[in-house]
């Protein structure tokens, strides 16, 4: 059957679904969306959707019923990075001979440039977002898209030869990608995390290492020589030329970090290449992102002095170790994107203070361990919020850790971490858990941080003011 005649599927209503409609109105692909929100109804979802494709796509809610023969219906399906590749859905429209794709997939078969593509647990929003940063002062044309909540198929449509996408990838994303090819793609690191969908550590790691899959000895993978795995796959299965960054031990050559400086090596010789008190990001987590940033663009043939001048330019990205103000001599930050335990390790290590942490949030099945032994005395008070707030309090104590406080809500949370804090310490907002079931995502909880820090600094002046 002429695929022209057949509709797409287009699998959820956000931010990727909206993209994935915006490309298929510009192909002039005709769509039906499916939202599986039962609790929303056909017209809630189309007047939900932006102007401009509100009534493109036929509107579908609820639980799929396809008949017997979907193939018949659909040329192929895109879905949301929320629904898994085992879901029902997936496997039903797989069996009767649906391609399922995810969105970056869908996109990246209309790109005309080149892509670059940052994975891993921890760390790839501030490197793809200082990346982007680096090859949009040296060159037009760059679009940064993906996980970093810009969606890549809604502008893949602005891509010409000369382009560079630059995308932060997930691991939901990667799931159901087949075609994906770029020219630079980095894999930061492989920590436990998502499991309640991946299962295992090595289903988690496998899907990570997808992003190379299409490599070749043309292209450029950059990756994290502390990480075994990544070792591993560097050294024995990754199909395009590796570049090394690494905190620990030494590569022969590539990149090397300390909490000190960025060190290029190459030819047996270290080479400094930026020094910690030149950047505004704070801490060795931050440090190992300029360097795989770093890596990236200079395969992308970036100068080096473009390079220097965009790393030290470049401020902390929202909610991960970012400075939200200080009031009576306390210090607040929010790593409110610390939504696994091994991402609040960098957090927790960043801090110079003694500390009063807000942590927990949704179960990923996660455990806790390595991230309370990183406290290392810091913790002066634990503030629990969310539904593994026993698990954590659980491993805290077994760790020596007893001063712990459990709240209902978010700002009763707050509030008593204003009472526990005194001059000299910082409140910091590390969840390693994710948001879901108290916060719609982790840029809200974020946010409600942030504005609880202006009030209190609004306060604190009103206060100045009045004396």
């Amino acid at each position: 059957m002429d695929m022209s005649e057949k509709k797409v599927l287009v699998v959820g209503a956000g931010r990727s679904g909206i993209g994935a409609l915006r490309l298929l109105k510009y192909k002039n692909e005709p769509a039906v969306l499916l939202e599986q929100d039962k609790n929303k109804t056909p017209e809630d979802v189309r007047l939900s959707l932006p102007e401009d494709i509100r009534d493109y796509a036929a509107v579908m809610t609820g639980d799929a019923d396809f008949g017997k023969e979907p193939d018949e219906l659909f040329s192929y399906a895109v879905i949301s990075p929320a629904v898994p590749a085992d879901s029902q859905l997936c496997l039903k429209l797989k069996e009767r001979g649906v391609e399922v794709l995810s969105e970056i997939e869908l996109a990246y078969r209309s790109e005309k440039g080149r892509v670059i593509a940052i994975t891993g647990t921890n760390g790839k929003t501030t490197t793809t977002s200082l990346a982007g940063a680096v090859m949009s002062a040296y060159q037009e044309g760059v679009h940064i898209v993906g996980n970093i909540g810009n969606a890549y198929a809604g502008e893949v449509i602005r891509s010409d030869k000369d382009s560079v996408s630059v995308a932060e990838i997930s691991s939901f994303q990667l799931e159901c990608c087949s075609q994906f090819h770029p020219v630079v793609s980095a894999i930061l690191n492989i920590t436990p995390d998502h499991l309640n969908r991946h299962y295992t550590m090595d289903n988690y790691a496998a899907i990570k290492m997808r992003i190379a899959m299409n490599q070749t000895k043309d292209d450029t993978c950059v990756l994290n020589y502390n990480d075994p795995r990544l070792r591993k796959f560097g050294e024995q299965d990754c199909p395009a030329k590796v570049v090394w960054f690494s905190s620990g031990e030494e590569p022969e050559s590539g990149f090397y970090v300390t909490e000190d400086a960025v060190y290029r090596i190459a030819d047996g010789e270290r080479k400094q290449i930026i020094r910690a008190d030149e950047v505004q990001l704070v801490g060795l987590c931050n440090m190992e992102n300029i360097a795989a940033a770093y890596a990236v663009c200079e395969a992308m043939g970036v100068p080096d002095e473009i390079m220097i001048r965009e790393i030290r330019s470049f401020a902390p990205v929202e909610h991960r170790i970012e400075y939200s103000g200080t009031v009576s001599g306390v210090r607040y930050y929010n790593d409110s994107k610390a939504t696994n335990p091994d991402a609040a390790i960098w957090g927790i290590r960043a801090m110079k203070w003694p500390t009063v942490l807000i942590a927990s949030g949704y179960n990923k099945n996660n455990t806790y361990d390595e991230w309370i032994e990183a406290f290392d005395g810091k913790v002066k008070a634990l503030m629990l919020i969310g539904e593994t707030a026993g698990a954590i309090a659980e491993c805290a104590k077994a760790h020596g850790i007893d001063n712990i406080h459990f709240y209902e809500t978010f700002d009763e949370c707050l509030k008593a971490c204003t009472e526990a804090a005194s001059d000299g310490d910082c409140v910091l907002l590390s969840p390693a858990c994710a948001s879901w079931g108290m916060f719609p995502n982790y840029e809200v909880r974020g946010r409600m941080f942030k504005e609880y820090v202006q009030s209190l600094m609004k306060g604190d002046r009103e206060e100045e003011t009045d004396a």
